[in-house]
């Protein structure tokens, strides 16, 4: 009946719009919907253990090529460059051409590049590759959080999200591990980290072939043959009556960058942003300084890695946590407490001289930290509507990222002139930051339909 009313419509946009309610009114996650969501858990997994892989090799890196702390800092802000510009590029083209193409094409870029890294000579050559893994991951990152909002029944966004994130969390570990294992061994062993970046190649092969096209992206893009197929399937496969379609409005036409700034979508826009950037000062100033820090503080490069292997243990916990919390309560006020929670555990983490209560309040940081950034991730695409949904989820992100780049040499700064204490002091002020912005200024998103939501915005 439903696929009836559709076909006799004459309207694409009636239609776009009511392929979104069917989707939306699923009462839970289909079996086509778990497998992606492991090729998506996948793909995550190969965009993380990049991410992390140079924090882990820093150490190595410094000590081989005999780098200050500021030198270390500029190489982990050439990421954060290439970040900036690939959460932008990565978003704008998966409104343009289609969440699924970016998805693969951006992690064909950065495992490639990652690859390269692992046989680059000096540090500029390195920096420069380092730019162009950035540009890849962030293009991942920002279309795979787009792709389960839009993919996924709203019952359960929040949670799928929150798996997502757990899955490609077991990533860190891996990596962790894998330094542990690798970089003592010889003074050039770190580059074999960066090999590991491109496994990426394979699941970017797979999605490729297996993963469908966003229902309501094809819908909009007029694709609607494709988007109906894929809605009648995961329909076909809950068995008994399903709810009653509520139809919302879709936006149909293209937007322009501008339209992140005009009324009705600027202070999502804002808040966004500022959400992430917080957000994002206070994660990588956290994470990927710790193993670095940890040495110039007097452990050996060996207990520092172990201390961090511990902490890696930490993210996927964490993650796996926010599937208790992302759909149960309102996203903006669960972010509030975790920070604050977050925050005075960086302050006991900062100033401990006991090794047990450094290492436990250290893995509580990195746990809560991606509870924490599930439930923003499952928040950000929820505020754009569909036709902006890429470029606005990128544009935050990117920010964010653009913020790490100049705080990786803030870090420096204050590692270098007050030390290891008023490090992680500031951490804690920027994740507190983090959690008051959409906390007090966000919107209210929990329980509600995503066309309820963003293309409310315009």
């Amino acid at each position: 009946m439903d696929d009836t009313l559709d076909r006799a419509s004459a309207d694409p946009q009636a239609v776009a719009g009511r392929l979104a309610a069917r989707l939306e009114r699923l009462p839970r996650t289909t079996r086509s919907h778990r497998g992606w969501m492991v090729l998506l858990g996948i793909l995550f997994i190969c965009d993380l253990m990049d991410t992390n892989g140079l924090a882990y090799a820093a150490p190595a890196i410094r000590a081989e090529w005999g780098l200050s702390v500021t030198q270390i800092g500029q190489l982990t802000s050439y990421s954060f460059l290439g970040m900036f510009a690939g959460g932008i590029i990565g978003g704008r083209l998966s409104d343009r051409i289609g969440r699924r193409r970016v998805l693969v094409w951006a992690t064909v870029v950065y495992s490639v590049a990652s690859l390269l890294c692992a046989l680059a000579p000096n540090l500029a050559v390195l920096g420069v590759l380092r730019v162009i893994t950035g540009v890849g991951i962030q293009a991942v990152t920002g279309v795979l959080i787009v792709y389960v909002a839009e993919m996924f029944p709203g019952k359960s966004r929040g949670r799928a999200q929150a798996l997502m994130l757990g899955i490609g969390l077991l990533g860190v570990p891996l990596v962790a591990s894998a330094a542990r294992l690798i970089v003592p061994l010889s003074p050039g062993a770190w580059r074999w980290l960066f090999v590991f970046g491109a496994i990426g190649l394979i699941p970017a092969l797979l999605a490729r072939f297996v993963l469908p096209e966003s229902v309501r992206w094809a819908a909009v893009n007029g694709q609607l043959e494709e988007a109906r197929n894929i809605v009648q399937r995961l329909e076909s496969q809950l068995p008994g009556p399903l709810p009653e379609v509520v139809e919302s409005p879709i936006i149909h036409e293209q937007k322009k960058s501008a339209d992140l700034f005009a009324p009705g979508i600027r202070k999502r826009t804002i808040v966004a942003t500022l959400t992430v950037v917080f957000g994002t000062l206070g994660v990588f100033g956290f994470t990927g300084w710790v193993p670095t820090l940890l040495v110039q503080r007097g452990y050996s490069t060996a207990e520092a890695l172990t201390i961090t292997t511990i902490f890696s243990a930490g993210p996927p916990l964490g993650a796996l946590c926010a599937m208790l919390l992302a759909d149960r309560f309102q996203r903006r006020t669960t972010s509030m407490i975790l920070t604050a929670i977050t925050a005075a555990l960086m302050v006991v983490f900062a100033f401990t001289g006991t090794y047990w209560a450094l290492v436990i309040s250290g893995f509580l940081v990195t746990m809560l930290l991606q509870t924490n950034t599930a439930v923003v991730y499952a928040y950000l695409p929820e505020v754009f509507p569909t036709v902006l949904r890429g470029l606005g989820a990128g544009f935050a992100n990117s920010l964010g990222r653009l913020a790490g780049f100049g705080n990786a040499f803030l870090i420096a700064a204050i590692a270098a002139a007050l030390g290891f204490g008023a490090v992680f002091t500031t951490t804690a002020v920027f994740i507190v930051l983090c959690g008051l912005t959409v906390g007090l200024f966000g919107e209210r998103t929990r329980g509600r339909r995503l066309e309820d939501i963003g293309e409310n915005a315009t």
